[in-house]
């Protein structure tokens, strides 16, 4: 058994959970939290939890993490109470024997647990317009249950997370610092990055002009964090609650556009493979409005498309600033790689803006 492997089997005898512990095994595709399933023996039933040590060096200020993730997954448990099958449409935390919810061992790491969410699973790439239209309705509805969450303000997990205008600034400086000296490898995406410096402040002036309002979000609307039933099909709960926090919808819309509407990886070297798949994009639409369509606000479902472009260039923008200072940030495995991410991203952009037009047309007809 790893070291790590004995510290969960050590710490899960600190959590309220019954029965005996039998095995234990990584899980899942995640990047930056220790994500684990453990088996229990209850009574002879077999039954299985998710034990996950979160990363603090990402996320700063676990505790605040946790009390976002305690209200949140409370407030959803008593909006889907009613619904069949309630207990797998919100995560349910375990809390510790002394009623926490979560633990921090002596070495300084925290943990958390959950009820494992069964019969349904998540996948790692959107394969059908069926797939993007459910996970769309998922985080729609994540959106619409939580749109009551009572006051105190959630506390930022990540400040200004997509503050495109702070991610731009960044870029500029990384631009004039050119630390690596690559900016002469990458002259045509920096060209494209200035050339689109306008529209990075269009969604945070709407929002301190008041024209857009506040909600609580995802901000990691990948298909991969919601866990689509395996009979159905159908998009049962969403996942990775770490990023949720005070934002804008359309943050998570544009940021299901980026990762759904293109079939290429993201790292994807052949640029010809990317582009805005519009049946890919109806699909999100008709889903994501299904759910949210009601609380939205006129001036949130006119910025919908514009989301799309945003959030894509907003990530190729990290991506080309992670790229000249060095590839500080972003896990890389081969020289260039997340100037090649850049690429993408805003290869796809492009794409969204030759599409622009029709894309909208869906938008207005839902």
């Amino acid at each position: 058994m790893t070291p790590l492997l004995h510290d969960i089997h050590v710490v899960s005898a600190q959590f309220h959970m019954l029965g005996d512990f039998v095995d234990v095994a990584p899980y899942g595709s995640g990047h930056i939290n220790d994500t684990f399933c453990a088996v229990y023996d209850q009574g002879g039933t077999r039954v299985r939890y998710i034990h996950q040590r979160i990363n603090h060096r990402i996320f700063k200020n676990p505790e605040a993490l946790m009390a976002n993730v305690e209200r949140v997954t409370r407030h959803l448990a008593g909006k889907v109470a009613n619904l069949p099958d309630a207990s797998r449409r919100a995560l349910t935390l375990v809390p510790t024997r002394g009623g926490q919810p979560f633990l921090r061992d002596a070495a300084g790491n925290y943990w958390r647990t959950y009820v494992f969410v069964e019969k349904a699973k998540t996948y790692d790439a959107i394969e059908t317009p069926a797939q993007a239209f459910e996970a769309a309705k998922a985080f729609g509805m994540f959106q619409r249950l939580l749109a009551d969450l009572p006051e105190p303000r959630l506390h930022d997990t990540i400040p200004d997370f997509h503050h495109t205008p702070k991610r731009f600034e960044a870029l500029e400086r990384a631009l004039q610092a050119d630390a690596r000296n690559r900016a002469k490898d990458a002259a045509p995406e920096i060209a494209f990055a200035l050339n689109h410096k306008a529209m990075t402040s269009v969604l945070v002036d709407a929002l301190a002009r008041g024209e857009l309002p506040e909600r609580v979000t995802h901000n990691d609307t990948k298909l991969n964090n919601v866990m689509l039933d395996d009979a159905s099909g159908e998009g049962i709960c969403v996942i990775d609650l770490d990023t949720v926090m005070p934002g804008l919808v359309l943050y998570d819309f544009g940021d299901m556009v980026r990762t759904s509407t293109s079939p290429a990886r993201e790292d994807e070297q052949d640029l010809s493979k990317i582009v805005m798949q519009r049946p890919m994009f109806e699909a999100l639409a008709r889903g994501y409005m299904e759910a949210a369509g009601e609380f939205l606000t006129p001036a949130e479902k006119s910025l919908l498309v514009f989301s799309g472009k945003l959030i894509t260039l907003e990530i190729g923008i990290r991506f080309l600033t992670d790229y000249l200072a060095g590839d500080a940030y972003f896990k890389v495995h081969r020289e260039g790689h997340n100037l090649d991410r850049c690429r993408t991203q805003f290869k796809l952009v492009q794409s969204i803006e030759e599409n622009e037009g029709a894309m909208q047309a869906i938008v207005n007809g839902l």
